[in-house]
Formats: C-alpha cells, structure tokens, sequence
C-alpha cells in the first residue's frame, strides 16, 4: 500500500563532539547533496554527544533549506511545555524547517540517573501519549486560553501558548511495541522506526498496527507519514518494494561518512525516484488534511470543492494559519474559510466559489487594518488579497505607479522614497491598499494633495459574474467614477494605477496641549486648522480625563516643506491652542512616519464600535455637543482628521466620495452600540456625510449619509448593472431598491 506521501530522503548523524563543530559541517554538507532531512540521536546521558537540540538549533543557523529532526527526541528527560515552546521558536527562527519526533524513552538506568522518572514499559506509552496533548496543545496559539493538562504524568495548571510556529510541526514517533504501534495511529503525523530492528514479515505487521488503530480513531492512515531509518546498503529493490507495498515516503541513511552520503544521494537515491515514478501513476496533487483539522470545518462550505488555484493556500478553522488570518486589525473574527489570492485568475475562481454560497457572508480583505469590520466575519467566507502586494514605477517621467491590493502603505512609501515621491494615504502605514483606496484615503497630505482616490489613473478590477475588466477616465469611465469612493460594492480591484506627488521630508509634529475645557480647545484648533496653508494637516484625539488628572488632548499634524522655518511658522499657531505640555517636532521622509507599522499577524478581539461624520466647521455648538460625548465615558476616543483644501478642489460629483466641502472626518470609538448610537444620532444635526472606512453602523440610514442623494441614485443604478445579485454586500452595502 502506498499512501501518497512525495518520496524524501534524510541522514541520521552521530552528535559526537570530536570535533564540536563536525556535525554542523556534516549536515551543511547534506543539505548541498540534497537531502530533504538532517536528523541526530538523542541521547542526554552520552558523555561525548552534544546536546541534540543545541545542536539543532546551530545547524539550523548554518543551513538554508534543509529540514531537522531529533531521531528522537527523549521525553522523560525533556519537559513537553517547555519543549514545544522550543520547538516553535526553533521553527519559526528556521523557516518552517523543524520536525518534531518523539521517543517514549529507554535505557532507564541511564534516564533515572539524568534526574528522570523511571517508568514501566506501559507507563512510558502513556507518559508520551499525554506529552503529545501538552506539544500541540501550547503550539496551538490560535487559542486564547492558557493550556490546562491535568494528567498522571503530567501536571500543567496554566501553560501559556505559542509562539505560533511557522508551520503544522509534525508529531512523529519512533517505536516497535503494539502500544507505540497503537499510540502512532491514534495521534502521531509520522512513525520513525529503525528498518534493522524487524525481521521479515514484521513492518508490514506493524504498518497494519497503526493503519487499524488509526482508523479506530476516525483517522485516515494516510495521515501517517512512514519514514524509517536505513543503512545505506540497501538496494534499490528492497527500497522500491518498501514504497510500494508498505508505504514508506521517507528513507533516512544511517552514515556519518560523507562519501558514503554522497554515493547514496547521486545513485541510490535518484534510481529510486525514476523507480518510483515508473511503478506509481501521477496523481493530482491534493491538499491533505488530518482528521483534526476536517472536524472543525463550519457547516455549509463545500471544503472540498475549493478550486485547485486556491486548495494549496487556503485556510481552514483546524489549520495552524488560521491564527493568523481569523482576526483584523481590532476585530476578532471566526470565518469558516479563508481564501488567499496571489493573481487576478484565483481572484476569479474565488468569486465563483463565493457565487455558490450564496448564503454565507463574504468578505475581502486587503491588508486586515479593517476597522469598519468588514473584512472578517464568522462562519463565511474571506478573500485574501494579502499575496498581492507589489509596488511596480509604470512610468517615471509621469511618476506613475502601480499597486498591489495587498500591499500595506508603509511599503509604498518606502519603495517611492528612493524617488523623492509619496501619495497621501491614511496616517498609520499597516493600512492596506486596497480598503483605503476604494473608499477615499485621508492622510497625512490631504489638504495640500488630496484623497488616495485623487491620484487614481486606472484599475484592474473583478466583477461580480468573474469578468476582468479595466477601469479609467478612457474606460468604463462609470465603473471608475463609482470605484473612487464606493469601490468594494462593484468588485474586487486586482490593482491600481497612480499618479505619485513630489515629496521630499516633511515637517512632522506631535503635540500634547492641555484640555481642561474640551469644547474650547476644539474651537480654537479648527479655527487654527482652517487659517493654517494647505501644506499642514492634521489630527486631534481626546478622551475622557483619568479620575484626578487633567484633560488633555494629542495633536498630530504634518507639514510638506523640508524648510525649517516654514515648518514651525506653520505649526506654532496649532501648538498653541491650548497650554503646551508635550512637544515633538522632526524633519523626517513621509516614509518614516508611516513606517510605524507593526509586523506579524493581527491579534484583534471583540466587536468595536465605530462611528463617523463629516463637517465643515468646527463650531461652538458642535464643540459643545462633542465635549459632552467624550465626557459620558461611552467612546474611547473621539479623534479629528483634517480634510477640506486639495480634497474640496475636485468636483463633487467627479467620484463617489461625497461632501467633498467638510473641512474635518469626524471619528468617535466604543464597545457598546447601546451606548455609543443613542449619543452620536444626536450629533447629526452637525454633519454633511460620513467617511466609510470607520462607520461600523449597518442600518439602512448611513447610506444617505455617506452619499448625496444624486450620488446614491447612480450607485444603486451602477450596482443593479455590475452586481445584481449583490454579491459584494458584507461590506459598506448599497441596496438596489425595487421601483
């Protein structure tokens, strides 16, 4: 029986320490031979061996590609806790390259005489059965809650989890006893036995061992991995029956002689290969999940219907990247199935694969900031846009550019940097591109250069129905018009066409001024906002005052001038609103401002709750009306973005970004919809629209509030053409009325 594992192959070398750096060169060696797999004995109580993990760690610093393993590891002198925290480390650290084989333990005398339990035969299986539980239990650092492990052997009343590795790290185990044999089909990824130790007839009596305790336990054998360590004098018929007939996917060569490595991997080993393809018809490759990971499949996804372009890097509940894709930015999330696009063809296949759930939510993600929360949902369906991140100049001469949806906008800034260039576009760069740049793009530039969606020349999008179009001035002018402001209700954008401003270093400010009277300070800083040149714009974020401390209030504001002088002629009547306590001012690249993105994945919770508003001015009334919100404790924070200048300058009807003439966005955030609703619908009376990106309230209202009435009538007609089914409705929707 073959179950379908790709043919590997490894060495198992000696972790002598004569000399202390000769098994490192060794396995550098194997790595250049091309064996897939480098593994060392593990034996603690040896006086002349190194230790097997440091030694696993120093190799994994000196190689490049090649995968490591113990053969095996020793439980009872390592604790599980501690050792899958290593693990992860080593795994992350190396690439993915780590793999985690276990032994139940031997040679007793020496175990106990290390500090270890001695155990029976039995105990030592069970002992290994619960170390198992503990390794995947902390590797598993999708979950929240620490790891609890109340067993026999072992104790763990509060693990804390992670890191999460790079990888699935697979569990295998090496050993022999119908116990072992059992333990491996119930729970292992892989059994590592030695060939030497059967005798004929015997692997194949063990292989069925597993193969019935596996599917015992709902597995499929095909789980299970086989590799097995043999000495190197095998011939190639012996090897080839074992693939055959026992399935074996991974042969591992006994030797440390490097000659002997040598000859096996540029004969043995591509005999077998040509050997292997002959005998065995090539399949379809297909991804391959554990049981463990199908029983967490949500209901209503047609798993297994996922299309070949997008099997391979799509995420399920059970797998180990699901951590790193269930969550955004603030906002925790549960999707049943996240599928991650590196082209416009697998972005076509995933809208067809959306057409056939109708029923689940769907959402598209850029680069996950997402603080409306739409772009993660529970139980539906995600497309990733992440892969796609490039930055591409098109044309230098005209400094136009071309963008990944995926690309995050600290990565845009850094490649324009080179070209003394930038494109306002938001204010933190871990923002993706594709979210801000279908709804507007408020930023640091925004009153001397205007929206993102301003300097869009063209974009490849796909529709609803899987059709790839281009969208420009030239070109279906309608569907680019509605692409600048309402962009997520009309397709996916593939990528996107700009024209880059003239930006050399920037005077960038940050402020803290005294707020003791809140309605005050917000009067005196629009009015300063309002006089101010276009070159400066800004921010304004208050909260609620601490019990016993004094208000106060955080400005930011950036100036595009690389002159000092003009720098702080223009910041001096900002920081003067208020009394100033705090003060920061630099000449900086537009880049390093937004290179304060963090890296890693997003880690978001709970449900926030957003809310926005367009106005012109900042008046006494709405000063007074604001400082009241901010007072009652139901927002977090209530924050001010400086639009108006460059941003008014474009007609109001050339895109779908409405109320063009508000000179500020308006931005207040809580947890509580009761709470937080009531208090900013008595606000309205202030307001001329609100900026999409932060308005998590999906009642019907907020789409006369986003859009002017002649606006929304050509959206909804625009949308009744592209997408009549509503495809793309788990987003900020526009409805299509019935008449």
């Amino acid at each position: 029986m073959n179950y379908g594992h790709p043919l590997r192959f490894g060495a198992f070398l000696t972790p002598a320490n004569s000399p202390p750096d000769g098994p490192v060169q060794l396995a550098a060696r194997v790595e250049a031979l091309g064996y897939d797999l480098v593994t060392f004995q593990d034996h603690p109580y040896q006086p002349r061996f190194l230790d097997t993990w440091t030694l696993l760690s120093w190799t994994a610093g000196r190689t490049d590609r090649i995968h490591l393993a113990a053969n095996v590891l020793n439980v009872p002198l390592r604790d599980p806790a501690v050792l899958a925290r290593s693990a992860a480390s080593l795994d992350l650290l190396s690439g993915g390259r780590l793999e985690l084989a276990l032994g139940a333990g031997a040679f007793w005398d020496a175990i106990e005489a290390m500090g270890g339990r001695r155990l029976s035969p039995g105990q030592a299986v069970e002992a290994l059965a619960e170390a198992i539980d503990v390794v995947r239990g902390v590797l598993d650092a999708g979950e929240p809650r620490p790891l609890r492990h109340l067993g026999e052997h072992y104790r763990i009343p509060q693990a804390q989890r992670g890191p999460l590795p790079a990888h699935r790290i697979p569990v295998w185990l090496g050993g022999y006893k119908p116990r072992m044999l059992r333990l491996t089909g119930r729970k292992a990824d892989g059994w590592l036995p030695t060939l030497a130790a059967f005798q004929p007839g015997e692997f194949a009596a063990a292989n069925k061992i597993i193969d019935e305790a596996a599917q015992a336990a709902g597995r499929d054998p095909a789980e299970i991995r086989r590799i097995v360590n043999i000495t190197p004098d095998l011939p190639v018929e012996q090897l080839l029956s074992l693939v055959l007939d026992d399935g074996v996917g991974t042969f591992i060569v006994m030797s440390d002689d490097p000659d002997v490595l040598e000859r096996f991997a540029q004969e043995v080993a591509p005999q077998l290969r040509e050997a292997v393809a002959r005998e065995l018809p090539a399949a379809p490759a297909a991804v391959f999940r554990a049981a463990a990971v199908r029983a967490k499949r949500r209901p209503g996804i047609d798993y297994d219907n996922v299309p070949a372009s997008l099997a391979e890097a799509a995420v399920e509940p059970g797998d180990l990247d699901y951590a790193r894709v269930r969550s955004t930015y603030l906002r925790g999330g549960a999707p049943g199935l996240v599928l991650r696009a590196g082209s416009a063809a697998e972005v076509v296949d995933a809208l067809a694969f959306a057409r056939a759930h109708p029923a689940l939510p769907f959402a598209v993600r850029s680069g996950g900031h997402g603080i409306s929360g739409r772009s993660t949902n529970d139980g539906g369906l995600v497309l990733s846009l992440a892969a796609m991140n490039t930055v591409e100049v098109l044309d230098e001469r005209r400094r136009l550019i071309r963008v990944g949806p995926g690309a995050r906008w600290t990565d845009v800034a850094d490649a324009l940097r080179p070209y003394g260039w930038a494109l306002s576009s938001g204010d933190y760069g871990g923002v993706g591109v594709g979210g801000l740049a279908t709804a507007g793009g408020v930023g640091w530039l925004a009153r001397k250069h205007g929206l993102t969606i301003d300097h869009l020349r063209a974009v490849e999008m796909v529709l609803a129905d899987g059709s790839v179009v281009r969208a420009a001035e030239d070109e279906n002018p309608d569907l680019f018009w509605a692409v600048r402001g309402a962009g997520a209700n009309f397709g996916v954008v593939t990528s996107f066409d700009f024209e880059a401003d003239e930006v050399g270093e920037v005077g960038w400010a940050q402020f803290v001024v005294g707020a003791d009277d809140p309605a005050e300070l917000l009067v005196r800083w629009g009015a300063a906002i309002e006089a101010a040149p276009r070159d400066l714009s800004g921010q304004l974020i208050m909260g609620r005052p601490r019990p016993g401390q004094p208000g106060i209030a955080q400005l930011m504001a950036m100036v595009d001038s690389d002159d000092p002088q003009t720098i702080i002629d223009q910041l001096t009547p900002v920081a003067s609103v208020g009394p100033l306590y705090q003060q920061n001012v630099v000449l900086a690249p537009y880049a390093a401002v937004l290179a304060k993105a963090a890296d890693g994945y997003h880690r978001g919770e709970g449900e926030p709750v957003s809310r926005s508003g367009l106005i012109q001015h900042l008046t006494p009334e709405f000063a007074a009306a604001a400082a009241a919100l901010i007072a009652g404790g139901a927002v977090h924070w209530f924050q001010i973005r400086t639009v108006g200048g460059a941003v008014a300058d474009v007609p109001a009807d050339a895109t779908a970004y409405g109320y063009r003439s508000a000179n500020f966005s308006i931005v207040v955030m809580g947890s509580s919809r009761r709470r937080v609703d009531p208090l900013w619908d008595a606000l309205a009376e202030h307001f001329d629209g609100l900026y999409l990106s932060f308005e998590t309230d999906q009642r019907p209202e907020r789409l006369a509030d986003a859009f002017p009435p002649r606006t929304l009538d050509r959206l909804r007609e625009l949308k009744r053409r592209y997408d009549p089914r509503n495809l793309f409705r788990d987003n900020f929707n526009i409805t299509v009325e019935t008449r």
